[in-house]
């Protein structure tokens, strides 16, 4: 285990000042030739396989960031279990787990435009990862220039398309900024919906796509419509794509949410709520018959009054994933405290996607997880993370007694002013 310190306050000289091609060259190419002997690391309520073959989990060894946010310069090789960083607000713990989850969604988890992700008069940032999972070992690399220019590489080649390496960090990112899920409006759960399915299912990836890219074309042409008092003919051209792909999206929207409604009344009420929480996929489509028909029909009748707004205000991206309390919806009557465990609980659920759909133990990425949780719920939050076992494991608190019992054998680390150092 080894981390090397840099100042933040500029950038290596040798630093690319574009996105990379490739990547390090003394990463691992290829998974061990030999099965390694078995060790566990135990950790009072873990048992950690630290030297087993990955066939059930995956973990990040080395892992390099340059000019992303605060971070001028981090080289880390990750323990098998996982580090505990710690540092004050503002120091870039948030923004190590930004990037690590960058790996995995290429883009920032906080919404944030790629060109924002630089850091401060330098040209672009770049992140690399070595990732062992159950598929073997790949070397991953990401990163922007300050005009949105966007390169990703595979074991040091450049994939054509982003989307090639979507998803091959699987990585779960817990904080307490995803009380946004519940309390913000419809747009956030659409957004939790679109990413948790996009990482584990192909075909709506695919379907997404093509639906946005049908979408901006059909408003286009509305807005056209409208400025030239032209005729509706070029707004239904794209009528038919829409319906094709948005039945899509709300077919495998209603089937994940039928999967998981129950384990999400099951895991609110582990963390300590009450009441009945229940989750429900809200649309105006019927939920029987044929979804692409149904979709054709509204976008026909809701044609005129999208001309004279100049948006599309039927389809999937106007649809709700529906959580209420005691039958109310859970952004109205929900206290803060109600509101974060909603939010957690649907985090659970997305790591329970991705072991089930990608038969991974996910890396779990804890930014200061039981802040603003009582005592007795952040102990319930932590048991459930536990119950379906724990793969690698980055957690993030501003003082080392915030870090839960159970993972203070982690390997510690500090970060300041953007700068890692191993130890206490």
């Amino acid at each position: 285990m080894k981390a090397r310190r840099a100042t933040s306050a500029t950038a290596p000289a040798t630093a690319p000042t574009t996105a990379p091609t490739t990547a390090p060259t003394t990463a691992p190419t290829t998974a061990p030739t030999t099965a390694p002997t078995t060790a566990t690391v135990d950790v009072p309520g873990i048992a950690f396989d630290v030297t087993a073959p990955d066939h059930g989990r995956t973990r990040v060894a080395e892992f390099t960031v340059r000019d992303f946010r605060n971070l001028a310069q981090v080289d880390v090789t990750l323990p098998s279990e996982g580090i505990a960083l710690v540092g004050e607000n503002g120091q870039g713990k948030t923004s190590f787990l930004e990037a690590l989850a960058y790996v995995e969604q290429l883009r920032s988890v906080r919404g944030a435009r790629d060109r924002d992700l630089v850091r401060f008069d330098q040209p672009a940032f770049h992140v690399h990862a070595t990732v062992h999972g159950p598929d073997g070992v790949r070397r991953l690399g990401a990163g922007a220039d300050r005009a949105g220019r966007k390169k990703v590489t595979r074991d040091g080649v450049e994939l054509p398309r982003i989307t090639d390496a979507l998803g091959a960090l699987p990585s779960v990112l817990l904080a307490p900024r995803d009380v946004t899920l519940v309390s913000d409006g419809p747009a956030e759960r659409r957004r939790f919906l679109d990413i948790t399915l996009a990482l584990t299912s192909p075909r709506y990836l695919r379907a997404l796509r093509h639906y946005r890219a049908a979408l901006d074309r059909r408003n286009a042409a509305l807005r056209d419509a409208a400025r030239h008092r032209r005729g509706t003919d070029g707004v239904a051209a794209w009528e038919p794509a829409l319906a094709e792909h948005g039945a899509v999206l709300v077919a495998e929207r209603r089937a994940w949410v039928r999967h998981h409604a129950d384990e999400f009344t099951r895991l609110s009420y582990a963390i300590g709520e009450p009441g009945e929480s229940a989750m429900a996929y809200a649309t105006p489509l019927p939920t029987e018959g044929n979804g692409e028909a149904a979709l054709r029909d509204a976008f026909e009748r809701a044609r005129e009054h999208d001309l004279r707004r100049g948006s599309t205000h039927a389809g999937p991206h106007r649809d709700d994933l529906a959580l209420t309390l005691d039958g109310r919806d859970l952004r109205v009557v929900g206290s803060a405290g109600q509101q974060r465990t909603g939010a957690i609980a649907l985090r659970l659920l997305e790591a329970a996607t991705l072991r089930e759909r990608r038969e991974t133990l996910p890396v779990l990425l804890l930014d200061d997880p039981f802040a603003e949780l009582d005592n007795r719920r952040a102990a319930r939050v932590l048991d459930l993370l536990l119950e379906a076992g724990v793969g690698q494991v980055v957690l993030c608190v501003p003082r080392r007694e915030e870090i839960p019992d159970r993972f203070t054998r982690l390997s510690r680390y500090r970060i300041a002013d953007g700068a890692l150092s191993e130890g206490e």
